[in-house]
């Protein structure tokens, strides 16, 4: 009797400022809201000049002191998304594949994207909204936090980083990037450029997962 082998569930990871929000991050579409756009260019060009993770999040907070949930939720729904992720997500799990954000910007912004239908989420651990707490700097992720967090979810999953697919568009997705094979450069600086094995640029997340799709196919 032969026994056929169940395929492979391949998880797809993505990032978030810059890939499923284009041209923009969730710290900038906050900032926005409390009328602070100059001042957190700022941070972000610091950040970019290796200011780390946790020292944004720090100054982040003292910038958004003010911040309320009406605002984030403001600040999320004005987001330039990318059309078409809901979709993606959906035939994701329709063909049995698994789907998971993870993302250095704040989990309280991030885990909005579970009503989208994202399998899961994996943001900065921050204080609630209204902040009443500082920031906890362990609490942070960076670069090698997702390449943790991927692999903690593969071995959640049963399957290895080499089944994974990626999506991102920065410096902190070129680790990850380094240890998956199926990747999308969506948007993408010159960080990923080599790194990748598609590249996408335009507005639409489902031409990026047709990428990966028409590959398997």
């Amino acid at each position: 009797m032969f026994h056929v082998k169940p395929p492979t569930r391949r998880p797809h990871l993505f990032d978030l400022d810059g890939t499923l929000i284009r041209g923009s991050a969730a710290a900038v579409e906050i900032s926005r809201q409390l009328g602070l756009v100059d001042e957190i260019a700022a941070l972000e060009e610091g950040f970019l000049r290796g200011l780390t993770p946790d020292e944004f999040a720090v100054q982040a907070r003292e910038l958004w002191s003010a911040l309320t949930p009406e605002q984030v939720a403001a600040a999320f729904d004005g987001a330039p998304w990318l059309a078409g992720i809901r979709e993606v997500w959906a035939e994701i799990k329709a063909v049995g594949d698994h789907c998971a954000v993870i993302s250095l910007s704040p989990d309280f912004f991030v885990e909005r994207l579970l009503d989208w239908g994202v399998g899961t989420t994996h943001g900065s651990l921050w204080p609630a909204v209204p902040f009443t707490e500082p920031i906890h700097r362990p609490g942070i992720l960076d670069a090698r936090a997702k390449v943790r967090i991927a692999k903690e979810l593969c071995a959640g999953y049963g399957v290895t980083t080499a089944d994974c697919v990626a999506y991102g568009d920065s410096m902190s997705d070129a680790e990850l990037f380094a240890i998956v094979p199926e990747s999308v450069a969506v948007n993408a600086d010159h960080h990923l450029a080599g790194l990748s094995r598609h590249s996408y640029s335009g507005g639409d997340l489902r031409e990026a997962y047709a990428l990966v799709r028409n590959s398997a196919a």
